[in-house]
């Protein structure tokens, strides 16, 4: 059986993460991550620099501060929290993360972003079909990113870094922001397909027992995606065109 009839025959509903996998906001993000930390890491001795590989396995599709303190735990170093109203100059766990936003929304508002059109593709696809769509990132600047790349008139769902803290969802590796997203679209999780490229967020994905969690790679890996749940792994989403 072909992949896309297998999508078909349980996707009533398809869960898209953003960066990554509908847009290439996912090199924006880890220049400007690479940037914070290593101005960071640069202020203490003794430290090796932060690279893709970290972004890879403590960053990559959790939201924000839990990015900023997994990778700092990984290093063995210690920050206090914080408060995410501290200003980017603050020496906390949101102070960094605030600090790594604004390299990014600064980046975006210079560079703008186009969307992968095998993505585009895949939405006219579904489109087509009448299959209910929504987006689930870990990012509080989906809307921004979403009108930037002209995509937010296609997503009556949107299910973000924002949304997430006003309901009290935990990210990504957790399933609670893709379970909101079905539940808003009134689709079982049986039913809705879930589309990642980081490995938290197919882990989230597996978690929640969707219907199909597919996993696109864009530089995580096929088998570190596998390995995390993925049920099948593409390059791209026109891969999934019949």
């Amino acid at each position: 059986m072909s992949a896309n009839q297998t999508l078909l025959d349980v996707c009533d509903a398809a869960l898209f993460d953003l960066d990554g996998v509908l847009t290439p906001t996912a090199e924006v993000h880890m220049a400007a991550w690479s940037r914070m930390f290593n101005d960071f890491l640069a202020e203490r001795e003794g430290q090796q620099p932060y690279t893709a590989a970290d972004y890879f396995a403590y960053v990559d599709g959790k939201p924000r501060y839990d990015g900023v303190r997994d990778f700092l735990a990984s290093r063995g170093i210690e920050l206090p929290l914080g408060d995410p109203a501290d200003p980017p100059q603050a020496r906390t766990v949101c102070g960094l993360g605030n600090r790594k936003n604004d390299t990014f929304a600064a980046v975006l508002a210079t560079d703008g972003v186009r969307p992968y059109p095998g993505s585009v593709r895949f939405l006219d696809y579904l489109s087509g079909l009448g299959t209910r769509v929504a987006v689930v990132s870990s990012s509080a600047n989906a809307e921004s990113v979403l009108t930037a790349a002209g995509l937010r008139d296609r997503f009556t769902v949107v299910v973000d870094g924002v949304v997430a803290r006003r309901e009290g969802l935990p990210g990504k590796p957790a399933p609670d922001t893709f379970a909101f997203a079905a539940r808003a679209l009134g689709v079982p999780r049986e039913r809705a397909v879930v589309f990642e490229d980081a490995t938290s967020g197919v882990a989230a994905g597996r978690a929640g027992a969707f219907g199909l969690v597919v996993g696109v790679n864009r530089g995580v890996g096929a088998d570190a995606l596998l390995e995390s749940g993925a049920d099948l792994v593409v390059g791209d989403l026109a891969e999934l065109l019949p």
